[in-house]
This record gives structure tokens, sequence and C-alpha cells, in this order.
């Protein structure tokens, strides 16, 4: 498969983006989440921004891969891809800026649905696009740990 690099960039701008836009608004909110009662296994802080800039970079790829496939089920897996950026993106907010970490934790739920969703519709598509989503699913059910933890000892 021949490497269209406009399109690849673009889905990497794109993920990368949200990821950038995430960052910057809840940047201010970390040293809170610092001193929020911790659950056992509590990564350090500057470890969140490592793992997801890895992760938005494997959704970037994995748009990509779809993106470029000829597909008739692209569009659909693009539709759910889309979706669940914008849940991702706005779960940030819900537990660091707004601190409605029950909440929060509800609608990572619903992105770990989505995550799940995107992986089946990926794989129709690219299987490679849906392996590379291992990893956020992953990282979500993790998330999802600290996020229960957090709202029950705080």
């Amino acid at each position: 498969m021949k490497i269209r690099w406009k399109m690849l960039i673009l889905q990497l701008v794109i993920s990368l983006g949200v990821a950038g836009l995430s960052a910057l608004s809840t940047m201010n909110s970390m040293e809170l989440y610092q001193s929020l009662n911790q659950p056992p296994l509590s990564p350090p802080g500057w470890l969140f921004g490592v793992v997801w800039t890895i992760l938005f970079t494997l959704m970037g790829i994995s748009a990509y891969l779809v993106s470029a496939s000829d597909s008739k089920d692209k569009t659909p897996a693009l539709r759910i891809y889309g979706i669940q950026l914008a849940v991702n993106f706005f779960w940030s907010i819900l537990f660091f800026c707004l601190q409605a970490y029950w909440f929060a934790f509800v609608w990572l739920i619903l992105l770990w649905v989505l995550i799940l969703a995107m992986i089946v519709s990926f794989a129709k598509v690219s299987f490679p696009a849906a392996m590379l989503q291992i990893p956020y699913l992953l990282w979500v059910t993790f998330a999802g740990y600290l996020s229960l933890a957090v709202a029950l000892l705080n």
C-alpha cells in the first residue's frame, strides 16, 4: 500500500489537534488533580501526557488506514471515530475542569463503548487499524478505574 502522505498528515493533525486542545483546556487543573486523594496504581502526572500523545498518534494512524481504504464500511467507521474523539475531549473537561467525577466516570463508560464500537467498525475496513486501538481501550479501562476511585475517594 502506497502511503498517501497528505491524508496521513491530515489524520494526525486531527487526532493530535484534539489532544492538544484537550491538554490546553485542562493544563491548569493538573495541580488540583495531584492534590486529590489518589487510588493505588495512580501513575505520576507526567505519564498522562506521554501516554495520551502515543494513543492519539495511533488513533490518527488508524483513521488514516481506514480513510485510505476503498471499503464501503469506511464512512460509518470514521463517523464512530469522530464521535469518540468528541466524547474523549469532553471527558477531560468534565473530569479536570468541572470536577464532576461521577458524571465523568459515566461519560468514560460511554467512551469505552464507543472505542469498542470503533475497533469493531475499523476491523471491517482494516484489521491493523483496529489492532492499533487496543492500547487505547486498555488505557481507558485503566482510566475508568482511576476515575471511579477518584470519585469514591474525594
